[in-house]
C-alpha cells in the first residue's frame, strides 16, 4: 500500500496507550514510510490528557534516540499538538515556537462556558449534551459558534502547520440536534474556516480515527469537495493512541477522497512537505 504515513498519534508522554518506541516499531513493520509522533502539548494546568513541562527535555530526548536507532528504516519526525487556550496560550506562543520540533499541529478541545470557566467538550457524545446544558445555558447554536471563533482565531495568530481534526464537534452537535451541520449558518462558519486555512496556506488533517465506529472523518466527507475547491493541502492521520491502530481507515479516507477527484495528499519527506499522489 501507498502513502503510508502518520504525523497524529500520541504515546505514553500524553494520553497514549504504549511507548514511543511501540509506535515506531509497528510503523517500520506496516511498512510505513515516514512517521511522525505528537503528544499533546503542555497546558498550563493539569489535565489527563496532556504533557507535563516537566516531561518535555525527556520527550524531545527519547525522540532523538529513536530517531537515530531507526535512521535507516524508516523518517521519524517529531510533533505536538498543540491547544488553543486563549491569545496568549496557544501555537503561536514563544514557549512552542523555541522548541525544535519537525511541525506543529493546531487544535481546539476547549471552550470557555459563560462563567468563563474552561470546559474540555472533546468527549463522548453523552456528556458533551449534558455540557450543553450545564454550562452553556443549552445554547448549542452559542457552543458551536465559539468553537469555530477559536479554530479561526487560532488560525490567524498561526504558529503551526496542520489543522487537526478540523470540525470534530459536528459528530457530538448532531447527537444533540440532528441536521444541524445543513444549516445555512453551520455551513457558512464551515466555509470561512476553510478558506481561513486556505488563507493562511495550512494543511488539513482527514483524522480518521473515529471512521470504523461512527462512520465519520473529521472534516466531514461531506467537506471533501469544499477541500478539493479550494485546493486545500491535505494529510490523513489517524490520530491514534494505540499502535496498531495507527493505520486505520486509511484506506476508506483517501478511495473517498480520490472519490472527490482529489489527487494528491501531503506527506513529509527529506523533511520536506511533499504533494504525493493518491494510490
Amino acid at each position: 500500500m501507498s502513502n503510508l504515513t502518520n504525523y497524529h498519534s500520541h504515546c505514553l508522554f500524553c494520553d497514549g496507550r504504549a511507548d514511543m518506541e511501540s509506535f515506531l516499531r509497528f510503523a517500520i513493520a506496516q511498512g510505513f514510510t515516514s512517521y511522525g509522533v505528537s503528544s499533546h502539548a503542555p497546558l498550563p494546568y493539569h489535565t489527563p490528557w496532556s504533557m507535563e513541562w516537566e516531561q518535555m527535555e525527556h520527550y524531545l530526548n527519547e525522540f532523538s534516540w529513536l530517531k537515530k536507532k531507526y535512521n535507516d528504516q524508516i523518517e521519524f519526525y517529531l510533533g505536538l499538538e498543540i491547544d488553543y487556550l486563549n491569545d496568549e496560550y496557544n501555537p503561536s506562543s514563544i514557549i512552542f515556537q523555541e522548541l525544535p520540533l519537525d511541525y506543529r499541529i493546531g487544535s481546539v478541545h476547549l471552550l470557555q462556558d459563560v462563567n468563563g470557566e474552561t470546559v474540555d467538550i472533546d468527549v463522548a457524545a453523552p456528556i458533551f449534551s449534558d455540557i450543553v446544558s450545564q454550562h452553556f445555558d443549552g445554547d448549542l447554536k452559542s457552543l458551536v459558534q465559539a468553537y469555530f471563533y477559536r479554530q479561526m482565531r487560532m488560525i490567524e495568530l498561526g504558529g503551526f502547520d496542520i489543522l487537526g481534526h478540523p470540525d470534530k464537534l459536528h459528530f457530538n452537535a448532531e447527537y444533540c440536534q440532528p441536521g444541524i451541520m445543513k444549516e445555512p449558518w453551520y455551513q457558512s462558519l464551515i466555509l470561512e474556516l476553510f478558506e481561513s486555512a486556505s488563507k493562511h496556506q495550512l494543511m488539513v488533517e482527514i483524522n480518521t480515527k473515529s471512521y470504523d465506529v461512527f462512520n465519520v472523518f473529521f472534516p466531514n466527507e461531506c467537506h471533501f469537495h469544499l477541500l478539493k475547491e479550494l485546493d486545500l493541502p491535505l494529510l490523513v492521520n489517524s490520530d491514534s493512541h494505540y499502535p496498531e491502530r495507527i493505520n486505520t481507515n486509511r484506506p476508506e479516507a483517501l478511495r473517498l477522497l480520490e472519490k472527490a477527484g482529489i489527487k494528491t495528499v501531503r506527506e513529509l519527506h527529506g523533511g520536506k512537505w511533499m504533494d504525493i499522489p493518491i494510490g
